[in-house]
């Protein structure tokens, strides 16, 4: 597989989310990047680091993690082809990461500098803009999760996630989409045989 394949989905990337962006600037995002491919099981980011690159998916799914005061580890994201993955706080303040960001398969990433992104900043308005856009699309994200567990019960929550993640769904294991879930995975397991039943 040609390196290009990794920076012109990145690319594409970049322009699906601000078509504002001209040559020039995803010209100078894509000279910034470099490609780099991570072994299944491999910590991208272990909790207490500074995350100095964001991690845009070309190929392989991750997961981003905590463990727990009784030592378990609770999934809180999967990243997917074309998506990011990144402790967004603590990576736009710079400070230490309170999560671990581990590859589930083997993972051919593009490594976003964030020194790369502020400068894109300085220099191009529109990058400024993609980066807000961004960021709202993250905060969606964690409003749409916080709400699922307000709002929806541990089924609704599944339905949710299999309506949205159909791609990745025999790509992750039970263990890691019950934490997820915020479940024990037997009730995952009884979810799942009740709606086979149904059908």
């Amino acid at each position: 597989m040609e390196i290009t394949q990794p920076i012109q989905a990145f690319s594409d990337a970049l322009k699906e989310v601000c078509p504002e962006l001209n040559s020039d600037e995803i010209t100078f995002m894509c000279n910034k990047v470099k490609v780099i491919s991570l072994k299944a099981n491999t910590l991208y980011l272990k909790a207490g680091e500074i995350q100095k690159s964001i991690a845009f998916s070309f190929k392989g799914l991750l997961r981003s993690f905590y463990i727990n005061d009784k030592g378990e580890e609770i999934t809180i994201d999967f990243t997917k082809e074309n998506t990011y993955a990144a402790d967004y706080d603590a990576f736009i303040k710079q400070k230490s990461s309170k999560y671990y960001i581990q590859t589930l398969e083997p993972c051919l990433i593009v490594n976003v500098p964030y020194t790369a992104i502020q400068e894109s900043y300085t220099k191009f308005k529109s990058c400024e803009k993609y980066g807000r856009l961004i960021t709202e699309i993250y905060l969606n994200k964690v409003q749409n999760r916080i709400n699922s567990f307000l709002f929806n019960n541990a089924e609704e929550r599944y339905l949710k996630f299999i309506s949205r993640n159909m791609d990745i769904l025999n790509r992750i294991s039970q263990a890691h989409l019950s934490t997820f879930l915020g479940i024990k995975r037997q009730t995952l397991t009884r979810i799942r045989k009740k709606i086979i039943e149904s059908m």
